[in-house]
């Protein structure tokens, strides 16, 4: 009986170190396998690919999108077999301009005078700002006309208070993109047509 009894917790120990060691591979092959697909990007890296793939992205100068002047946008390199004109100087990024179809007109802070604009915007980003103007233009619209109602007389009728007026609408226009979209994107204002009366 001595014998059975000794090889009984033989056989109990050897079959608690098998389980042991299978748990233990299991661990390092699970982990070397997660670790795998970790790393490859199959696991755990899918949710910031995606967001690096949403929203707006910087256009580089050599992407700009260049007008030609036989019909409208050339593509990336101007005119076929042109290659964009190039300099010392100049912008880091391409300018993706967006005019807004209808004028504003507001009057002007304690006056009776008031002014109408036409306004162009740029962005360095791509066309991800300009269709966050589109589709949150009713907003867009209303802050512009805020910050056009709190221009006074002498702003509108100097160089400097012009160049502030467009600082303060580019400034009301990414607010609004912010609160819309989460981001702004806008880099300028531009007027395109300009009447005090």
């Amino acid at each position: 009986m001595s014998d059975k009894t000794e090889a009984a917790p033989k056989k109990k120990g050897g079959m608690m170190k098998k389980l042991i060691i299978g748990i233990g591979a299991l661990v390092v092959l699970g982990g070397g396998v997660g670790g795998g697909l970790y790393a490859t990007g199959m696991v755990g890296h899918g949710k910031e690919k995606e967001e690096e793939a949403v929203g707006p992205k910087l256009v580089p100068k050599s992407e700009q999108k260049r007008f030609s002047a036989a019909g409208g946008e050339g593509g990336e390199g101007g005119e076929a077999g042109k290659a964009p004109p190039s300099g010392a100087g100049g912008d880091k990024y391409a300018s993706n301009y967006y005019a807004m179809e209808k004028e504003f007109t507001s009057n002007l802070q304690d006056s009776v005078h008031f002014i109408q604009v036409g306004l162009a915007i740029s962005s360095p980003y791509d066309d991800t700002v300009i269709d966050n103007i589109k589709t949150n233009e009713i907003a867009v619209r209303s802050a512009i006309l805020l910050a056009l109602s709190d221009t006074t007389e002498d702003q509108v009728f100097s160089t400097e208070g012009k160049k502030q007026l467009q600082v303060r609408l580019a400034k009301a226009i990414n607010a609004t993109l912010k609160e819309k979209e989460g981001f702004g994107g806008v880099g300028n204002v531009y007027f395109t047509n300009f009447v005090v009366q």
